[in-house]
């Protein structure tokens, strides 16, 4: 019986990224599915700005912080010889500005790091995570490390 390739089809792939080592090895593994189906990835970073400011206030410290996480992102690409289009966004919820933007690119695919929190033995999902999840107009993969004890 052939197998098949569970990658296939994949070409445009979207990973939201925070610097988390999760979200790191999610751009790793959204490069080495993109460059076996010749394909594109989008590393996007989303502040989230609060309800008491305008969606365009200037929130230089996030954004230069938000710019270092992306240029983390790009050498992880370039580690795996691949080079990825990176962006900065402002919204209310991260959640609903990676919809977005998974729906306005039209993506394949989203792979989401996701750091355990949760007490030994237990995993739960956070809000964006299950948000991505049940909203997303694509295959959504959640990259987790194990726990260690």
């Amino acid at each position: 019986m052939a197998t098949t390739d569970p990658t296939a089809g994949f070409r445009t792939i979207l990973v939201p990224v925070d610097g988390s080592p999760a979200s790191m090895d999610a751009v790793a593994l959204a490069c080495n599915i993109a460059r076996k189906n010749k394909g594109k990835v989008y590393a996007v970073h989303v502040i989230e700005v609060k309800r008491s400011l305008p969606l365009d206030a200037d929130l230089s410290d996030e954004a230069s912080s938000g710019e270092g996480v992306l240029v983390q992102a790009e050498k992880v690409a370039q580690e795996h010889d691949f080079k990825i289009e990176g962006e900065l966004l402002q919204a209310r919820e991260a959640g609903h500005a990676i919809v977005d933007e998974a729906m306005e690119r039209g993506v394949d695919l989203i792979v989401m790091g996701a750091e355990h929190k949760a007490p030994l033995g237990e995993y739960q999902m956070g809000r964006l995570t299950q948000y991505v999840v049940r909203a997303a107009p694509c295959s959504v993969w959640l990259w987790r490390h194990p726990v260690h004890e």
